[in-house]
């Protein structure tokens, strides 16, 4: 497993992270299609109101696949420096309870999502004539959730592994599927919001079962070994405190969502969180390149720091924020020109045409500086540091954002939600430039 994993400790740095972020970056992208599809099928075949709909019940729904997530970071923290440092049991042992830890939690969460739909529904921002149909579609998805958690587990390990293009097949699989069964669905059967749902739900389940495939392959070095299922509670606690980073990211993204709901909701009605999904979306998409680079930078800076490179780690650093803020700016630029002509893709409503380029624009303002926050948050998940890497990670959405979303629309109205965004994006990099660098001439100087 040292073996193929080896190469991040000797090759060039700026090829490494190419070869580590174009497949996440790819990966990513394609599994945001996911979202895409169902927003651009069921706002041209369905409705605005569809839309709506979907904003609200994914947050819910990536709420519970993030303890996937979660610990499918931390976990590969922990099997990245454990390669570096050639402790191979160490990586086996914390995969079988990164499984076991996955599975159950996941479980307990999609019950409790079953029997309390429409109060969760209703917090997290379905009122009106949102609620019975955001219902139909969160009450099939949520049945694929556990998949989608288990994939969201297994996809970075296998980043872990060295294997950045495995993982990047495992986020494209479910993209087709789900384009393929919501044309079947939704177009051809007239399923509606259902139909909408049962394609999602089943292309998350396509995700996991290739992901399952793979690690019971010879393609797979990290074996599924029952005996490690069993649950240890040192391993559990270090996954935990690192990806609990990343399930309270989630989780301040959640309450984020709660926050913005009711503020657009009460400044702009149903139509105004319409557009909030629509620029979700355009989100998820557009950036990928950006959360590529920072998957990529994981495994990489992990392994280096495992192996005590201290050079190689501080050229990580700065490679990967160069390579972010070049691929930010030019997503940013791309915004600015293309800004009318990507909302007319999701939409043929004369009202949303009309009044989400501007928010768009808004929301993307300060795009080139955000890959700073994500390496920033990423080096310190790399290093084992759960507490600042956990600090850096809320800055943005829960610090920021979610008392700038609530209080600023009282002044300004539903502009005041749009400036919210890059307000949050400029004061938490500059917060993260100063924590990175004290940490850089404090750990990383020979």
């Amino acid at each position: 497993m040292v073996e193929s994993a080896s190469n991040l400790g000797t090759e060039k740095i700026s090829k490494l992270l190419i070869k580590q972020a174009v497949p996440a970056t790819i990966g990513i992208l394609v599994m945001s299609i996911n979202m895409i599809v169902d927003t651009i099928f069921v706002g041209q075949w369905i409705g605005v109101l569809a839309i709506a709909a979907i904003t609200v019940v994914l947050p819910i729904a990536f709420l519970i696949s993030s303890i996937g997530m979660g610990i499918g970071i931390g976990g590969s923290s922990i099997i990245s420096r454990a390669l570096g440092a050639g402790k191979s049991d160490k990586a086996f042992l914390t995969f079988g309870n990164q499984i076991s830890l996955t599975l159950l939690l996941a479980i307990i969460f999609v019950i409790l999502g079953v029997f309390f739909s429409v109060p969760i529904l209703t917090l997290f921002g379905a009122k009106g004539a949102i609620l019975p149909i955001a219902a139909t579609y969160f009450d099939v998805i949520i049945y694929g959730v556990p998949f989608l958690a288990f994939a969201m587990m297994g996809n970075p390990v296998i980043r872990a592994e060295g294997k950045p293009k495995f993982a990047m097949v495992a986020m494209i699989i479910p993209a087709f599927v789900n384009v393929i069964l919501d044309i079947i669905f939704i177009k051809v059967f007239d399923w509606g919001m259902w139909g909408a749902g049962l394609a999602t739900s089943i292309s998350y389940a396509s995700c996991g079962l290739f992901i399952l495939y793979f690690f019971l392959s010879k393609k797979s070095e990290l074996k599924i070994i029952p005996k490690n299922f069993v649950i240890k509670p040192k391993i559990v606690r270090e996954i935990v405190a690192l990806g609990g980073v990343t399930v309270v990211r989630q989780g301040a993204i959640s309450v984020l969502m709660i926050v913005l709901n009711y503020s657009l909701f009460k400044y702009g009605g149903e139509i105004a969180i319409s557009v909030y999904g629509i620029i979700n979306r355009v989100m998820m998409f557009a950036l990928s390149p950006v959360l590529g680079v920072s998957q990529g930078f994981l495994p990489v800076a992990g392994f280096n720091i495992g192996a005590q490179k201290k050079e190689r780690v501080k050229e990580t650093i700065k490679t990967a924020i160069i390579f972010g803020t070049v691929l930010g700016t030019i997503i940013f630029v791309g915004i600015l020109i293309f800004k009318e002509e990507i909302i007319r893709i999701f939409t043929t409503d004369a009202t949303l045409i009309a009044d989400t380029p501007h928010a768009l624009l808004i929301v993307f303002l300060v795009t080139p500086i955000v890959t700073m926050q994500l390496i920033g948050s990423a080096y310190f998940q790399a290093a084992g540091k759960a507490m600042p890497a956990l600090i850096l990670t809320l800055l943005k959405q829960g610090i920021f954002l979610i008392p700038l979303a609530y209080f600023l629309p009282k002044y300004f109205g539903v502009e005041g939600v749009w400036w919210s965004f890059p307000i949050s994006d400029v004061l938490s990099t500059i917060i993260t430039i100063i924590v990175v660098k004290r940490e850089m001439n404090k750990h990383l100087t020979e």
